[in-house]
């Protein structure tokens, strides 16, 4: 990430990019092909039942066929995602039209095997291009998430946005130490719907529908699910940086005893003006009454009225009112011990409005 992509005062806290086995779930597709590609050339070249299979030259291609698409249809059904299903389709189809092309019908189990690891290689590679294209910058600031091999996507997220952390271990996580972090926005980006399947069924346009015979539905669920360049994938060390991303949503994340706080600060200041106005209106009664004891010396002979205090009750009350609030503060204080204690100003501005009194 270059530097001019930052913001102001933006520092990089941690770059990171998933775990070389945190695609495991690719790389198992390759790895099926593979060891199935080595057990059909077994069966139909080593093992007892080879000759089974040395009545038709197609047998040992159409028997990997038809399990490669069998576990392709299962894997799509579980993981609902059709696109397994089409690559292992396509896998199959680019066997049949080699050996077509080629007319390598007569070394089919040898060829199934050569071609199996070779497709399993590719699909290896391809997975590991992937992913290093994904990049996650964790600054001060915000989460930035990048990824995509031929198309380029990006997402960022501010601390402040983030609702919620969704985090995840596998086996595999737990052994390596690598993990998911999933931050969810406010307004729910992050989440998604994940469809349960009943009786291998497939739920279509909310209504049921049948495969295999075998009636079904679907009941859908909103949980947190996005894209690999949409989520902190697979990161390592999976515990060090979840800790560092919570705790800078939280320092971005006004707590109630903040906001208690500054709810007191509040009340503080309504409390000094009404001080200062009470201190100003008593001021301009003494004066008067410096004004009017005048004019009673001049007039001995009256019986001279006796002199009040000005506005007590009104400064008895404001008083009242600042030590029920620093007593407030002093409780809230208890339970947050880390916090540093409360200036003294309001309690001197106290005093000082006694003594002017």
């Amino acid at each position: 990430m270059e530097k001019k992509e930052l913001l102001k005062n933006e520092q990089i806290e941690r770059l990171l990019s998933p775990h070389p086995l945190s695609f495991m779930k690719l790389q198992a597709l390759s790895i099926f092909v593979i060891v199935w590609g080595i057990v059909v050339w077994w069966l139909t070249k080593i093992s007892g039942y080879a000759g089974m299979f040395s009545g038709n030259v197609w047998y040992p291609l159409i028997l990997w066929g038809l399990v490669l698409l069998l576990v392709g249809v299962v894997a799509w059904l579980i993981a609902i995602q059709l696109s397994i299903f089409l690559l292992y389709l396509a896998v199959f189809a680019g066997a049949v039209g080699l050996m077509f092309w080629q007319h390598w019908e007569p070394q089919a189990p040898l060829f199934i095997l050569v071609y199996s690891v070779a497709v399993s290689i590719v699909g290896f590679l391809i997975v590991e291009l992937y992913r290093r294209s994904h990049k996650y910058f964790i600054t001060n600031l915000r989460i930035i998430f990048k990824g995509g091999v031929l198309t380029k996507r990006e997402r960022t997220i501010r601390y402040e946005k983030i609702a919620d952390i969704d985090s995840r271990q596998g086996i595999l996580g737990q052994i390596f130490g690598f993990g998911t972090i999933i931050p969810i926005s406010e307004s729910g980006l992050g989440l998604g719907s994940d469809k349960s399947l009943a009786a291998g069924g497939v739920a279509i346009g909310g209504k049921r529908a049948k495969l295999f015979g075998f009636a079904g539905g679907g009941k859908e669920v909103q949980t947190p699910i996005a894209r690999s360049y949409y989520e902190l994938h697979g990161v390592y060390p999976y515990k060090d940086v979840k800790n560092l991303v919570e705790g800078l949503v939280q320092s971005h994340v006004s707590t109630p005893y903040q906001k208690e706080q500054v709810e007191f600060s509040k009340q503080q200041v309504d409390i000094q003006k009404q001080m200062r106005d009470l201190l100003q209106n008593q001021v301009r009664g003494k004066t008067k009454a410096k004004g009017v004891r005048q004019e009673e010396e001049e007039a001995p002979e009256e019986e001279q009225p006796q002199e009040e205090e000005a506005f007590p009750p009104e400064q008895v009350d404001i008083q009242k009112q600042m030590k029920d609030l620093l007593k407030k503060q002093r409780v809230v204080k208890a339970v947050e011990p880390e916090e540093e204690e409360p200036e003294e100003e309001e309690e001197q501005d106290s005093k000082e409005g006694k003594e002017v009194a």
